[in-house]
């Protein structure tokens, strides 16, 4: 009778065990739960720590406490200037109410979807309001809280705080982008042909200027040059003058010698002419005396 007792006596605490140990779950600092009772939502468990539930009849479900992102798709969208624009935006969220998101959404996949499509549509109706140059100023701050409170507003009913919006890219799309760098490109040409003809303009301006003070310059330089020369020339007569006046033997006799120097250089000069030609007078000198 002992034995068979003990063996329902361990199975019993076997259970017993089970069940305690399935009655204890541990909520983290990063976790937020909700027990649910045949699915039916019992009680919301927000702070972190050891809790009970019942047992088979009770089960928890757990969702995230912490800062959420959620990093919507690009989407082309139209500004209120018919710009085109492709907007990748991000959303940080938190769920502040467990309840309510479990009855609302129920899981964070369809709670990403539906936060999608609000997000979506008030970018659009935001962006679809201003002119691209608003976009891209210093005003895009101002644009992107518009955006977050009116998500805020409308995820609300979510469950969800909408903490921020922020859009990571803008750009245009890429035939709009092609079009305008082709645009661009062309304006970058005709203003580098434009500074290179006014280059050009004043280039030749200069060289002109210079070309006309070397003209001036040169033509100064001969004129100086000339007067200088007839100035030397004039010197040289006068002081020749009053040389030869000094002694009209002497340079008489030193005229013919550079006379017969520049005649006779060669090796092959010939000359005609008569012994008694005054050329040749000083030749019937012996010793310095005519004869």
């Amino acid at each position: 009778m002992k034995k068979p007792f003990a063996i329902v006596a361990g199975i019993l605490v076997a259970v017993l065990a089970i069940l305690a140990a399935s009655a204890l779950f541990t909520v983290h600092q990063a976790e937020q739960a909700i027990v649910l009772q045949f699915g039916e939502p019992r009680r919301v468990i927000q702070k972190p720590g050891l809790n009970f539930k019942i047992p088979i009849v009770q089960d928890v479900r757990y969702l995230d406490y912490r800062l959420l992102e959620f990093d919507a798709p690009a989407e082309e969208m139209i500004l209120s200037d018919q710009k085109r624009l492709v907007v990748d935006a991000f959303t940080l969220y938190r769920i502040a109410d467990p309840l309510l998101f479990y009855q609302s959404v129920g899981t964070e996949a369809v709670a990403r979807t539906r936060l999608g499509s609000i997000v979506n549509a008030a970018t659009r109706r935001t962006l679809g309001s201003v002119p691209l140059s608003t976009v891209v100023s210093k005003e895009r701050a101002s644009i992107m809280s518009d955006i977050r409170d009116t998500v805020n507003q409308e995820a609300k009913p979510l469950g969800i705080n909408v903490v921020d919006v922020r859009m990571k890219r803008a750009d245009l799309p890429d035939e709009n982008s092609q079009a305008i760098f082709r645009r661009m490109q062309t304006e970058r040409e005709r203003e580098a042909k434009e500074f290179r003809a006014q280059g050009a303009e004043v280039g030749q301006r200069i060289r002109s200027r210079a070309d006309k003070e070397k003209t001036i310059l040169l033509a100064e330089a001969r004129k100086n040059a000339q007067i200088l020369r007839g100035q030397g020339d004039g010197e040289a007569v006068r002081i020749f003058a009053e040389a030869f006046g000094q002694d009209v033997d002497f340079f008489s006799f030193y005229r013919s010698m550079q006379a017969y120097r520049e005649a006779l250089s060669s090796d092959d000069t010939t000359m005609v002419l008569s012994p008694e030609s005054d050329f040749f007078k000083f030749f019937d000198h012996i010793e310095g005396v005519q004869r």
